[in-house]
């Protein structure tokens, strides 16, 4: 379902539509074959599927580089080709990227496009992914929603926008308008991946590129993220060429002149 909405807060409010921005609605993975024969084993019953309804824009002044930065953290994703990881806790994390060249690469990006979605939504879904669905916990479900007070009731009917959502996706290209592309720093927060909003990303980029002629359209991924792009529809280059980094420390100018 689609359903699109305005460019800025007036228009929102007034319903004027709108190219750059769009209301989705997306859904956790149905359980396997294995998990339902688990949860049978155990007497459990399965959990259904969440439905979360999604902002998605394409409208750069929609995205703070400091909620940027936050979803770079919380996705544990380095906008580095050679991060520098921390292990010393015995998880591996990247570090953090700097708040001031993440905006000037933004500014600098070709296309931007973020995901939005509401904060109470993503704490519904944290919870049922980490919660066994069962009678207590319809029955606590049950007793927080007849609690809710007004504001908390129009928090759930006013759909979820730029401006009262939490920064949830994000992805980037960058272009030279004629002929080739790069895809970067695709990312998910963890409680919403699985949920499809990563291929959602990568094709509203392809989709917008596909409109420009161009049709030259790399992705920069890791080992680990290839698996997704394929499914997203890219494969290897017919060269069999290979991304390559410059790995040398870089010299001072003033002795590289020398």
């Amino acid at each position: 379902m689609d359903i699109v909405a305005g460019g800025s807060l007036q228009q929102i409010q007034q319903g004027y539509p709108s190219k750059y921005m769009e209301l989705r609605w997306v859904t956790t993975r149905r359980k396997s074959g294995i998990e339902k024969e688990r949860r049978a084993l155990l007497k459990k019953p399965l959990k259904p599927p969440a439905l979360v309804p999604v902002y998605i824009s394409r409208t750069p002044s929609h995205i703070s580089p400091d909620k940027l930065k936050d979803l770079y953290r919380a996705s544990n994703h380095s906008c580095h080709r050679l991060p520098n990881s921390d292990d010393s806790e015995g998880t591996i994390r990247v570090e953090p990227v700097d708040i001031h060249k993440l905006t000037i690469a933004l500014s600098h990006s070709s296309i931007v496009v973020s995901v939005f979605c509401k904060p109470t939504d993503v704490l519904l879904v944290t919870e049922s992914s980490s919660s066994s669905y069962s009678a207590s916990s319809l029955e606590a479900s049950k007793k927080r929603t007849e609690i809710l007070g007004l504001r908390d009731w129009f928090q759930k009917v006013v759909p979820v926008t730029p401006f009262n959502g939490q920064l949830v996706g994000f992805g980037r290209a960058v272009s030279d308008f004629g002929l080739t592309a790069s895809i970067y720093d695709i990312m998910v927060i963890p409680s919403l991946r699985k949920m499809g909003i990563g291929r959602l990303i990568v094709g509203r980029i392809v989709r917008m590129l596909a409109s420009r002629d161009i049709h030259d359209i790399s992705a920069v991924c890791s080992e680990n993220e290839r698996l997704f792009f394929r499914a997203c529809g890219f494969g290897d280059d017919i060269l069999g060429s290979t991304t390559m980094m410059y790995s040398r420390k870089f010299r001072p100018f003033t002795k590289a002149i020398k």
